[in-house]
């Protein structure tokens, strides 16, 4: 007999695109309390693109991973990203982890307008973008959350 493979089950990494409001709210959710270290942030301004790579909480599983909750490095990308800014944030610390806390559009001249992914303890990302164009991609097998809890958040 042998031990059960990540290849076995039903899980399947996810793969989703957000191209309007409601899917950006959908993968706002699936990387609500993601971390990640402030170095693995990227911007190609010449493909007007920007990227995370994220530790992510695996949402999706629900209260059947409660005993066991789990991690799983995604990679998040937006593109048609003409600028990027951001606050609260020392890039020049490489031990700074920044924690997602939610991502949302805000409209200027339809389509444009700008993606604010805010981070918990006062930080935020302002990505600038001709449209919604973003993607959601795990890039490992999930692994239990080494803290071993779900996160929560004080009402």
């Amino acid at each position: 007999m042998t031990d059960a493979r990540f290849e076995d089950g039903r899980e399947a990494p996810l793969n989703l695109g957000a191209v309007d409001v409601e899917d950006l709210k959908i993968m706002s959710s699936l990387t609500q309390d993601a971390v990640f270290p402030a170095t693995e942030m990227r911007w190609d301004r010449a493909a007007r693109r920007f990227a995370l790579l994220l530790n992510r909480f695996r949402w999706e599983e629900g209260t059947a991973r409660a005993a066991s909750p789990e991690r799983v490095q995604s990679v998040l990308a937006f593109d048609t990203v003409t600028a990027v800014a951001s606050s609260g944030i020392d890039r020049r610390d490489k031990d700074t982890i920044l924690s997602v806390l939610t991502m949302e559009f805000i409209a200027s001249e339809a389509p444009s307008g700008h993606i604010v992914i805010t981070l918990a303890g006062d930080g935020a990302i302002r990505l600038e973008v001709e449209a919604i164009e973003a993607t959601l991609k795990d890039v490992t097998k999930p692994y239990v959350a080494p803290s071993r809890t779900t996160p929560s958040h004080p009402e």
